[in-house]
């Protein structure tokens, strides 16, 4: 059962940027909506009648699951099958998927790879696209290649997506005619598949390395004797080199058939109508000879000659250790039972609701053994089921030092005593408050659910053959069932966790040797006592916001007054805070509190600069007032809050989503954590251990290099935007982080951000308690000793980087410095369509044409807060005999886009998909009070919201031309590449 709910009306603020008037000339000729090929009207849609069945639709039969009414569900003649509905969220857009039953797991063995393989040839050439004109015909549409229109192939399905925005008669029948093409009519012929097979195979490339050795490892340990053990959806060198037209057109037939498909449609528009759109297009496909039956997936089978008393674990079977010398030491183990079909009924999902309370305390009670100081940095406990192939109960390890022994003893104690005691009724009702708010806020917020998550519930549905339901009803039936979460039945239903038929377990370590498959078995098998001391004793006095102290002497602000922008004000408090509030009536049940404070990454001395990621880790886990973070756990256990830390160039920032109920406490804990911070040694002692045990797992790939320190070199080698290494995490102290952390958390200036669904009297009252107490602090600008942040000097002298990874991976960056601040922004939104232009030129020369790289990409950075800083970036991943093709290839398209500016339908194809990406967020207020972080200081942020459609869409080919001229001349550049080492010498170095 997927819970699924309904859709609203736009916000009124879309309204205020589709008013904005179109001035260019480009963007006037630029088509907003495709014109049929042959020039004429399409035929319009049968008449809107609904013809599906709704006294017995197809996804409930057999179930007594509550039919979730919006979604209307229909079979065709044809044995197509298809759900609709209507939905708002965001406005004009409708989401489009088309699922095939078929996966990695219907593949024989010489076709491993074709159900991928066939989603990208589907994407090359069809009945109505021709060869490589896909991503162009959605662009016309509007739709962003890679993010509005994709596809992914799993173990069991093969999902193609579109969420079509502006949809209107003629691009939702033009949409629904090149979709039907793909799957129904794709050419398929030896061309395309020449074209797309290097294509698959930089995919392969760029997704290997150490992850992809672990994932390997752990498919074929804990499903071994199963299809899934070998069936990677990527397939294999040999069967991809070895596939023909005719073996791809084969399983293509086998599988790509009406009686196998599914089109799930959620939209603002007419069920009636989406229904039309799926019977025409879609009704004329007939299936040819008997439907193929569906390969058995097999089952986990017990270990054989099993002895030994183990008193939680399933009986162990296979054991397995893995050497990678840069990841993280990790256990991961599996208690495994059959997958079987199950009656999607009330019963069922009251059982699966057991089972997460019963999950929940162990997981709390191993996060508390965590936090005091344990043998194991985390670990937890989660129940999956794979790939309609098993039924899994996972235990996960990372250890704190080198006795896995004892960490794995630690975990086991506390499961064991789990399976030995009944848990109290006060655990069992901390969870289920904790389960009641997570399905009530569903409900609260049912009206603004996107369109493409209730399509995806959906299709997540019918991949594990189950139902979907509203959250009225998910909800209903949890309140419900509460007299069944008794001790005696979660303890029984823990015990079930760890019953099955087989646990096998992988071990990944640094050190060859250091633990061996049999010793790890033996680990398994040897009984341990159960371990009570995690579990949590009745506090005589419970926490209570009631007991805090006081920031301060409460102060009602001394300004309130309109901004000017849409229906926003700004308070003025005497301390120097200020506020920025919006309450909205149409998101209801959600309210976001954000409050920027301090200097960010410039405020910060470059010695202290390993502290900025420490922060990230532990100043919130390091408490406040009289809260230590297992405090805060509980004095929030029912309630809608959190405390998203973020460190921005020129800024800190703490954010929650929260409700309007919870507003109040939520300021509270923001407001208190900037004036009462507590400092405990054991968040940062686990955040050392963890960056520790992070830094090396950078350096198993290109793309990991590239995160660790690109923004290192962008930045001049600005120590504050480095990775610490571990000796330099090695020096960090308490006291230095005290240190640190009590200067930011006690500069100015302070900016509150409310908005949402709030009562505006009751949020100012709350922000005169809070931070109207604050006291006066002094602003981090006028403070600051550390020095500017630098950017990086053009060179044609790369700097080379080298990974640990497959030494056919290699990565190339060419980067070309801009600026930043508030003064040029429309600039900054000018060069997203620039990068835009470059990127598929990028995408067509090194992917489509060379086939070096499967997803090269050119983005824009541009710090508003700051001066400079900015950058355009071009990105590949690459074989390392490619970089310099790469390089070489951007170098020209760079010159060319100077010399040559882009023709109108280029342009168009960029402009018409970022006008909807703009558009459908600015059904949010997000993405209004985003653009305006930081206004109160600066007042020139609110003017620039006012253009933002414009600056993003509205350009002309000889403005894109002067821009790339101002930015991406010869000489303006400089380059980064990361190859593999040579040999097994020194770690990660430059030269």
């Amino acid at each position: 059962m997927t819970t699924i709910s309904r859709a609203v009306s736009s916000l009124a603020c879309l309204a205020f940027l589709l008013q904005a008037p179109v001035s260019s000339a480009s963007a006037q000729e630029a088509p907003t909506a495709p014109v049929p090929a042959e020039g004429a009207v399409p035929e319009a849609p049968p008449a809107p009648v609904l013809q599906t069945n709704e006294e017995d639709p197809w996804l409930y039969r057999g179930s007594n699951i509550p039919h979730d009414k919006a979604w209307h569900f229909g079979e065709m003649d044809n044995g197509l099958r298809y759900a609709v509905r209507k939905n708002g969220v965001p406005p004009g857009q409708v989401s489009i998927r088309v699922r095939v039953d078929a996966g990695s797991l219907y593949e024989t063995d010489a076709e491993r790879g074709y159900a991928h393989l066939l989603e990208h040839m589907l994407f090359r050439q069809s009945k109505y696209i021709p060869s490589g004109q896909a991503i162009a015909a959605f662009q016309r549409l509007g739709a962003t290649f890679g993010t509005d229109t994709n596809a992914v192939t799993s173990a069991t399905q093969t999902v193609f997506k579109l969420d079509l925005p502006n949809a209107t008669p003629t691009s939702l029948d033009e949409t629904f005619k090149l979709m039907s093409g793909m799957v129904t009519a794709p050419t398929l012929s030896a061309d395309n598949l020449k074209q797309d097979r290097p294509i698959v195979l930089a995919e392969m490339r760029e997704r290997g390395g150490a992850a992809l050795r672990v994932q390997n490892a752990m498919q074929e340990t804990l499903y071994q004797g199963q299809p899934l053990a070998e069936r990677q959806p990527i397939g294999t060198l040999e069967s991809l080199n070895a596939a023909t037209q005719e073996s791809v057109r084969a399983f293509y037939k086998r599988w790509y058939r009406p009686d196998n498909v599914t089109v799930i449609v959620a939209g603002d528009a007419d069920p009636a109508m989406l229904e039309g759109y799926v019977r025409k297009w879609f009704g004329d496909w007939q299936a040819k000879g008997e439907k193929a039956k569906a390969p058995s997936f097999g089952e986990p089978a017990a270990p054989k000659g099993f002895a030994g008393n183990n008193r939680e674990l399933a009986p162990v079977g296979e054991t397995r250790v893995l050497v990678e010398p840069d990841l993280p030491p990790s256990l991961l183990v599996a208690t495994l039972r059959p997958w079987n079909q199950v009656v999607d009924n009330i019963p069922y999902n009251q059982g699966l609701m057991t089972d997460a309370i019963a999950q929940a305390i162990i997981n709390r009670r191993l996060e508390t053994r965590a936090r005091a100081g344990g043998s194991f940095l985390s670990a937890s406990v989660n129940t999956d089921k794979i790939s309609r192939s098993a039924d899994v109960t996972f235990m996960s390890v990372t250890p704190l030092g080198d006795d896995w022994k004892e960490a794995l003893k630690d975990v086991r104690g506390v499961i064991a005593d789990a399976m030995t005691r009944a848990p109290t009724q006060e655990e069992i009702d901390r969870e289920v408050a904790e389960l009641d708010v997570a399905f009530q806020v569903p409900v609260e917020q049912e009206r603004i659910l996107p369109g493409s998550q209730l399509a995806d519930d959906l299709v997540n549905a019918l991949d594990i053959r189950e139902t979907v339901a509203s959250p009225k009803d998910v909800l209903r039936i949890f309140r419900e069932s509460r007299a069944l979460f008794t001790p005696q039945a979660v303890l029984d239903h823990t015990r079930g966790l760890f019953a099955g038929t087989v646990t096998r377990a992988l071990f990944t370590t640094q050190e060859e040797g250091k633990v061996t498959a049999s010793a790890l078995r033996d680990a398994l098998i040897a009984p341990v006592e159960p371990d009570a001391t995690a579990r949590r004793v009745a506090n005589a006095e419970p926490v209570s916001f009631d007991t805090l102290p006081a920031i301060g002497t409460p102060a009602a602000p001394i300004a309130d007054q309109p901004t000017g922008l849409l229906d926003i004000e700004e308070l003025t408090f005497a301390n120097g805070v200020k506020a920025l509030l919006w309450p909205v009536a149409e998101e209801p049940g959600r309210v976001v509190a954000k409050v920027r404070f301090g200097g960010g990454t410039r405020s910060i001395a470059p010695e202290d600069a390993p502290y900025l990621t420490l922060g990230e880790y532990a100043l919130v886990g390091s408490g406040l007032a009289t809260l230590g973070l297992d405090d805060l756990d509980v004095i929030s256990t029912g309630r809608k809050m959190g405390f998203e830390f973020t460190v921005d160039d020129a800024a800190f920032q703490l954010k929650a989503e929260t409700r309007p109920q919870d507003l109040e406490d939520q300021l509270y804990l923001f407001a208190a954590k900037l004036d009462l911070p507590r400092w405990d040694e054991n968040p940062l002692r686990r955040a050392k251990a963890a960056a520790k045990i992070q830094y090396d797992t950078f350096a198993t790939s290109p793309q990991g290099i590239l995160s660790r320190d690109l923004a290192y070199y962008q930045h001049g080698k600005d120590a504050r935007f480095a990775t610490p290494t571990p000796p330099e995490i090695d020096k960090a102290t308490p006291e230095g982080f005290k240190r640190v952390w009590s200067k930011a958390l006690a500069e100015g200036p302070v900016e509150v951000q409310i908005y949402g669904d709030f009562d505006k009297a009751a949020a100012i009252a709350a922000l005169e308690k809070t931070f109207g107490a604050l006291k006066p602090r002094e602003d981090a600008r006028s403070t600051a000793t550390a020095p500017d942040i630098a950017a990086a000097q053009p060179s044609t002298k790369p700097v080379v980087l080298h990974h640990h990874g497959d030494p056919d991976q290699a990565a190339a960056v060419l980067s070309w410095p801009t600026g930043g601040g508030t003064l040029e922004i429309r600039e900054s939104r000018q060069l997203e369509i620039l990068t835009q232009l470059f990127t598929n030129r990028l995408i067509d020369a090194v992917r489509e044409k060379l086939g070096v790289a499967y997803s090269p990409y050119v983005y824009s950075t541009w710090p508003v807060d700051l001066q400079a800083g900015g950058a355009i970036t071009a990105v590949a991943q690459v074989d390392p005999k490619s970089v310099d093709v790469f390089y070489q290839t951007a170098e020209e398209i760079a010159q060319d886009l100077i010399a040559n500016p882009p023709t109108a339908d280029e342009l168009a194809r960029v402009t018409e998909p970022l006008r909807q990406q703009v558009t459908r967020a600015a059904s949010s207020t997000s993405f209004f009070m985003n653009q305006l972080e930081g206004a109160s200081r600066d007042p020139a942020r609110f003017g620039s919201v006012r253009s933002v459609l414009i600056d993003f869409t509205q350009t002309s080919p000889a403005e894109m031309q002067a821009l790339a001229a101002k930015y991406l001349g010869e000489g303006n550049s400089w380059r980064l590449e990361v190859i593999p080492e040579e040999g097994s010498g020194s770690k990660v170095a430059a030269k």
